[in-house]
């Protein structure tokens, strides 16, 4: 059985939120395999992503016993212990599911994310660059984006600008790649490139609180009254209970 590749992203921009997506949409089922592991399977990962831990368990163990080669049947499960607070029993399915998929660029990403959580970041490292360095993986941008996330979580700020101008060469429309290069730059005084960046970004994404109050602070800097104005009645308007629109209120930007 053959499941093609699923999206695993990091979705937090300075620290680890994990794979929330792992497995969400997985699609593209090809060749002879088990049915009933793979139903399992795709129910157990819905579960999942509703925050149905015990579902999600249930399922998973019996598409696990199902089809006891189903390689990504073990990485959702290492996700899954992973969220229930239980490293171990999630490091050993991460791992039970590279030993079945060894060259499986998706489950060595999920894998990554998981080691940068559990603080080994040389470990977490190595895993995202053996993703990205796969020729069969068909979204390395994404490993070199967890890579440059996971690489500012340890203030390791040149080599996380390094691995996301990587992802942006492989693939310019990295949202979060992007974005954390706008963030980047405005903390190097560049709010120029800044503003370019996150110009970028918001052609390719939804504005968040984070993304406005960066304009903001860009459009402060460059002096665009404007533009500056735009950003903060959409902060305001649009997330008048986040921390960025507190920030706002608190600074006196009006």
């Amino acid at each position: 059985m053959r499941l093609s590749r699923v999206t695993c992203f990091l979705v937090v921009l300075t620290t680890l939120a994990g794979c929330e997506q792992f497995a969400k949409d997985p699609i593209g089922v090809s060749g002879r395999g088990n049915e009933v592991a793979e139903a399992n399977y795709r129910l157990g990962v819905a579960y999942l992503n509703q925050g149905d831990f015990a579902r999600a368990l249930e399922k998973l163990n019996k598409a696990s016993d199902a089809d006891p080669g189903f390689a990504p049947t073990y990485a959702a499960l290492g996700l899954l212990y992973h969220r229930m607070g239980q490293p171990v029993e999630a490091e050993q399915r991460f791992k039970r599911a590279i030993n079945l998929s060894p060259r499986d660029g998706v489950i060595q990403n999920a894998y990554g994310s998981f080691l940068c959580q559990q603080n080994r970041f040389e470990e977490a490292e190595q895993t995202f660059l053996k993703a990205a360095e796969n020729p069969l993986y068909e979204t390395p941008e994404q490993a070199l984006t967890n890579a440059g996330t996971c690489s500012l979580k340890y203030n390791q700020t040149e080599k996380a600008e390094a691995y996301f101008r990587r992802a942006l060469e492989k693939n310019p429309k990295v949202p979060i790649a992007l974005l954390q290069m706008s963030q980047l730059s405005y903390d190097q005084s560049n709010y120029l490139s800044s503003r370019g960046y996150l110009q970028r970004y918001l052609a390719v994404a939804n504005h968040t609180p984070n993304s406005l109050w960066l304009g903001i602070r860009i459009e402060q800097q460059l002096g665009d009254r404007d533009a500056l104005s735009s950003y903060a009645l959409l902060l305001k308007n649009n997330f008048p209970d986040s921390e960025e629109a507190k920030l706002l209120q608190q600074s006196g930007i009006k």
